[in-house]
């Protein structure tokens, strides 16, 4: 089959398959689900070896801005045609970043994994060296770098250290007196938070979550209270698990307030002085996200059960000492979303962004009330939004990196109840020579 032919037979797949699901969408909100047949793709795998190599060309340093613009439209983004490709190629990207000068970092690999930093700008990826994980803090001032030496702080993006914070030795919160080891090596950040005071960061991992200051680390979980329960029961030191599943955290605004939990806890936060100061039963099995608004008056925590979860929310004027059980009706804690596992999530003026184990952007009010949804693809893994709310910044678990404009026109290969346009799509994938642009 000649490129042109197969270029056509690609776009008119995609396109079909966009507008047949977005009327399947319209139609299922409005009658019901029950008697409708989800529409299914036209078969596209027959495409890809033509795909692959007009997007290997236009990807060549020559090629013109209109020139990428004429490819993406004649080849418009999609997952389902890619699905073929996943199992040798995709790759999970464990954090992105937007810089405010337009530019990117991401993580690529998942956190568990080696992986590389890369700072992307424009349509050209470089390589940050002797950094392996990264955080920014809520006011989007301070930037945490760190490596196997432990954490650098700075005033900004390549900007002067304000301070060095080194890794926890794994006894910090332990009761003493018995027989814990330390760690062997610095625990792997699942999240690393400065906070906005510059002085310390908030690290999230299976080993534990930690302040980290400069004279010390803080165990917040497991914590020491739980763990002397076990022991008063009579388990044995060496059978107590330290380590966390499906660990999460999340800074308020200001820093004052940790949102925090993993799997076997509640959803908890805690005051300025690290004391608890609410404990929150969740309306799914396992805790697995916290966030919280923009002008940090409310939270949200989401808890999971296989791919789907429930997400609460509460006001911070609530917190103090409030306490409920799993699946509670209190007021205070009313089920703002159902249905998503959300494993990222950004908010922007009176407005939830999350991203779910399927592959959507579901948007929604403060009170609950659903405003859209955007299909990407496989998991999504990590978020960020401009300062402005109108950029945001998605990553995947099969190795895509979409850049949207929110509030803009829908162009119609896109899946999605909402009028936002992708301009742009990196594919960090296993296996190629270098990222490609789509």
């Amino acid at each position: 089959m000649d490129r042109q032919h197969a270029q056509q037979q690609w776009q008119q797949a995609v396109i079909a398959y966009a507008n047949a699901i977005n009327h399947y969408v319209d139609r299922g909100r409005e009658e019901g689900w029950d008697h409708l047949e989800e529409p299914t793709p036209d078969p596209t795998e027959h495409l890809l070896p033509a795909w692959q190599a007009a997007l290997r060309e236009i990807n060549q340093a020559t090629t013109s801005e209109a020139a990428r613009q004429d490819f993406r439209a004649a080849w418009p983004p999609a997952h389902h045609p890619l699905l073929p490709l996943l199992d040798e190629h995709a790759q999970g990207i464990a954090q992105v970043l937007l810089l405010e000068d337009g530019s990117l970092l991401a993580r690529i690999g998942t956190p568990h994994e080696k992986g590389q930093v890369v700072q992307i700008d424009d349509y050209s990826v470089t390589p940050v060296i002797g950094v392996e994980h990264f955080g920014r803090c809520p006011q989007r001032r301070y930037f945490a770098l760190a490596n196997a030496e432990g954490v650098r702080l700075t005033d900004g993006w390549g900007g002067p250290q304000v301070a060095r914070l080194a890794w926890p030795k794994g006894l910090e919160g332990l009761p003493p007196g018995y027989p814990f080891e330390p760690f062997d090596l610095p625990p792997t950040p699942t999240a690393l938070i400065p906070f906005p005071d510059g002085r310390r960061a908030l690290l999230v991992s299976g080993e534990g979550i930690f302040v980290l200051a400069p004279d010390g680390a803080t165990r917040l979980l497991r914590r020491e209270a739980d763990i002397l329960e076990e022991l008063a029961e009579g388990i044995d030191p060496d059978d107590i698990n330290l380590g966390l599943t499906m660990e999460h955290a999340a800074l308020s605004p200001d820093g004052r307030l940790i949102a925090l939990g993993e799997q076997c806890s509640n959803h908890m936060v805690l005051d300025e002085h690290l004391r608890t100061l609410a404990e929150i039963g969740p309306a799914s099995e396992y805790p697995h996200f916290a966030l919280f608004n923009r002008r940090g008056d409310q939270l949200i925590f989401n808890a999971c059960h296989f791919y789907h979860g429930a997400t609460l929310g509460v006001r911070v004027a609530d917190l103090p000492g409030l306490e409920t059980d799993f699946y509670s009706e209190d007021r205070r804690t009313p089920q703002l979303q159902d249905g998503a596992r959300i494993y990222a999530g950004v908010s922007r003026e009176g407005e939830y962004i999350v991203g779910d184990a399927h592959g959507y952007l579901r948007a929604f009010g403060e009170d609950g009330a659903e405003h859209w949804q955007h299909y990407l693809g496989s998991t999504i893994t990590a978020m960020d939004i401009s300062l402005d709310g109108r950029t945001l910044v998605v990553a995947s678990h099969a190795g895509f990196i979409s850049l949207i404009t929110l509030d803009s026109e829908r162009p119609q290969w896109q899946i999605g109840t909402g009028a936002h346009h992708e301009y742009r799509r990196w594919l960090f994938w296993k296996g190629i020579d270098h990222p490609l642009a789509w």
